[in-house]
Formats: C-alpha cells, structure tokens, sequence
C-alpha cells in the first residue's frame, strides 16, 4: 500500500515536535497535527510562560531585601494587564519559532483536531470561527500519539466556575483573593507565583502535607517556608462545592481544621492532577490499547499494542517532563528511522519545583532508599543554615540540602534541596550521581566558596 506519510504525528508538543524534526533529518515524510499553537503544554501554557511568572513575582522580595543592603525602601505597583500580555506575547514568538523549525525541517504542520479511522488512517477536521475547512483524510506508515495530557477537574457542583492552569495566564485582572484546590507541583507553584504578587493566597490540600512523593524533609520544609512567606495552608481538607455569590466565589470545605466556607473575589484554580489526553482520538478504532489509568499502553521502545503506532510523552504516564518527552521522541526516531535502537533511560532524572523557595531533587528519596536497600543500608546526610544572602536582609528563611547515601557501595544515590538555584544546583549533582559517584568523591571534590551548592561537598 503507497502511504500519504511515512509519519504522521498527532500533537505538535516537546514530544511530538522532536520526533517529527528527528524523523524528517533522517529522509522521512512527516507530517504534525495540531489543533492549538505549536509547542504544547510546555510553550503556550506550562514550563515557559510558568517559569516567567515566577520570575516577576520574585521581584516583590527582592524589593523587600533590598533595603537590608542599603537600597531605600520604597512602595512599588504591579499591573497584572502588563504581565499577562507580554507573557502572551512571549510565548506566540516561541510558537512561531516552532513552526519555523518545522518547516525548515521540511516536515508539514496540518492543523485540526486528529482521529483514527483505524490503524493507518487518521481524519482531521479543521474548524474555527473564522473558517471551515472540513475534514481530510490521511495515511501514514507509521504514527505516532503525542497528546500530551489535561489538567483534571473533579465532579461537584459548581465545577464551572473552576479555573485550570490553562485558563489562568489568561486572566483579566489579578484577583485579591486566590483559593487553590491542590499540593503538587503546579498548585505550589502557583501559590509562590500570586503570592510574590501579593495576592492573598489559600491553598487547599487533602493530605497532611504537599509535594507527595517528594522526599518528607523536603516537603516539609517547603510547607513551612511557604507558612512564613504569608500563604495559607489548609491541610487534610477536602473542596465539598463553589457558589457564586455577589461578593465573589464561595467554597464550601470539609476537614477537622478548616473554616465551612470561604469567600474569595472570584478565581478558584484547580491543580489536582493531569491525566492523559486520549479524548476524541479515536484509539479503539486503531486498536490502540490503553492503560487502567487512560495512559497509551506502550512498551520500552515507545510502541503501542499497534506495532506500527507509537506514543511518547504524558499520554503515556510514564515520567511526565518535557526534557522526557524530547528524549522520548528523538529515541523513537533513531530507533525507527535512523538504525540506531536506543530506549530512555528514566533513571536518575532530576527534577524541579519552581516554588519559592526553589526545590529540586534527583535518585531516591530517604524513604524509597530504606524501602529498596533497608534502613541499615542508608545513610543520610543533611544541612540545614541560613544563606549568606540572608545574613544581611533579616530574613530567617533556612536552605535545606540533603544526601541520600548506600552505605554498602558507599555510592550517592538520592540529592534533595530546597532553596535558592536549588534546580541550577541539582541539575549538575544529577551529573554526578548518574555516573556513580561515592560520598568519598563528594568529599575529594574542593569546595567553591562562597557559595550554597559547596555544602553539597562538605557535609559531614
């Protein structure tokens, strides 16, 4: 059979986009789907214009210590319409510039929404306001999913009136008043971000304590910072329903230590998890199989029940992080394209959260190491001071820098943080530790002084 493509990639983000450009360099035709701006999750509404409003939310605290080293305090304005629309600005140059790197990479950008019709035959239907094009129907040899994932909503009443971290950097004005429902990742990091803004900010979690699966020094630590900074942490709660009201949105909350309602002036943002983004694809039409969780089922080649279909990236569930899915797809494409198998490697990858302070973390955490290795077999080294910077702003904010040791190799295995360029810091410690370097390599390396990231080779 004569193919239209010998890859058609649905989904036009980090996964997608590297192994469309990879595949094309090694002589394939390739054509990417796409029915939103190009660069997914991570360019339009994720990592880059997140990482953006972290930093000008910071610039609030640099203010406040300015004054400890000699600047005269002053009582600067912030103008949230600004923000949002050079942040907006930024990320259509980023989309743009991906189109760009398409088409100079010869691969085809086709834009709309992509379902099987079965395993080699993809429709697309393009509409918008302004226009219909229809549906066109393709084939392809080979396809690849790369849809990354959504953000999940849960069902009560009142749902409506929830925001995701999508809607929220199209926010028209900052609000007063900031209720958000979630302690992972991207719920801390939105705490940080409109808290540095000085909006007033309450978040919401179920458990005791956030950031779960991080490592509990870590965690802890953070919650508590986060507490010092002024925002508002309900723990072991639980989100019943929102009303709308005249004076703004109310929730009405459950949990032993939380008030029955609170009022804020109009935005609830939701940051409860993400889940594969599989809708309306059409997969059991290309018999296409799916996990227990909606994830693509793939092996370690990134191959899907479908021999000829893959998938990388979130809709996978494996480890959902952009430099992942980019890696994940460049392998698929040397793998498939370029005759030069090659699977991901998943251990040791570091990882960072952008909250304020910064955490970041790489291999085990204490408590993954006692379960692999035995709490005999671990040795934990830890640090706990007040930075230089902070000796003359008056703040008491500690860092918090921790090793994870096996005491029977004597090898790194686990690095955590929490503090300032913490990210910058563990993403050259992930170096050492995924070439398997001993505490005693730690201890032989000389010191950078003064710095932060020295403690990591002078605990003792």
């Amino acid at each position: 059979m004569t193919y239209d493509y010998d890859l058609l990639v649905i989904g036009a983000g980090s996964g997608g986009l590297a192994a469309a450009k990879r595949a094309a360099r090694y002589g394939a035709k390739v054509g990417i789907i796409e029915n939103d701006l190009v660069g997914g999750t991570c360019v339009v509404r994720g990592c880059v214009p997140k990482k953006l409003l972290v930093y000008a939310s910071q610039f609030s605290h640099l203010y406040q210590d300015a004054v400890g080293y000699g600047w005269d305090a002053i009582t600067p304005s912030f103008h949230w319409p600004t923000l949002a629309q050079i942040v907006d600005n930024e990320v259509n140059r980023l989309s743009q510039l991906h189109t760009r790197f398409l088409d100079q990479s010869k691969v085809e950008l086709i834009l709309g929404q992509a379902a099987f019709l079965d395993s080699h035959i993809i429709e697309v239907h393009n509409s918008s306001a302004s226009h219909d094009t229809g549906k066109r129907k393709l084939t392809a040899e080979r396809i690849l999913i790369a849809t990354g994932s959504e953000a999940v909503l849960p069902d009560i009443p009142g749902i409506e009136l929830a925001l995701t971290s999508r809607e929220v950097f199209k926010l028209p004005k900052q609000p007063k008043k900031l209720a958000i429902i979630g302690g992972g990742y991207i719920g801390v990091e939105f705490a940080g971000i409109f808290n540095g803004l000085v909006t007033e900010v309450i978040q919401i979690v179920r458990g005791d304590n956030i950031l779960r699966g991080f490592d509990e020094d870590i965690r802890t630590h953070l919650q508590d910072t986060m507490r010092q900074r002024g925002i508002t942490i309900l723990t072991e709660t639980q989100l019943d329903r929102l009303e709308k009201t005249t004076e703004g949105t109310v929730l009405f909350l459950k949990g032993d230590a939380a008030p029955a309602t609170l009022t804020v002036d109009a935005a609830v943002l939701f940051a409860i998890g993400r889940v594969p983004n599989t809708a309306d694809l059409g997969l059991d039409l290309a018999g296409v199989a799916q996990t227990d969780h909606g994830a693509v089922a793939v092996n370690e080649w990134s191959q899907t029940t479908q021999p000829h279909i893959y998938a990388v990236g979130d809709v996978t569930n494996r480890a959902n992080l952009t430099p992942v899915a980019i890696d994940e797809g460049r392998a698929f494409a040397d793998t498939v394209f370029g005759n030069t198998p090659r699977a991901v490697n998943y251990a040791n990858i570091p990882t960072a959260v952008f909250s304020q302070p910064e955490v970041a973390t790489v291999g085990l955490s204490e408590a993954e190491a006692i379960v692999q290795l035995g709490e005999k077999n671990v040795k934990i080294y830890r640090s706990t001071f007040r930075p230089l910077y902070h000796s003359l702003t008056g703040a008491t904010e500690k860092t918090v820098m921790k090793l994870v040791v096996d005491q029977q190799s004597n090898r790194v295995i686990g690095a955590h943080m929490v503090g300032k360029e913490a990210a910058e810091i563990i993403q050259s410690v992930a170096i050492s530790i995924n070439m398997g370097a001993t505490k005693q390599d730690f201890d032989n390396t000389m010191a950078l002084h003064p710095s932060t990231a020295e403690e990591f080779v002078t605990m003792r």
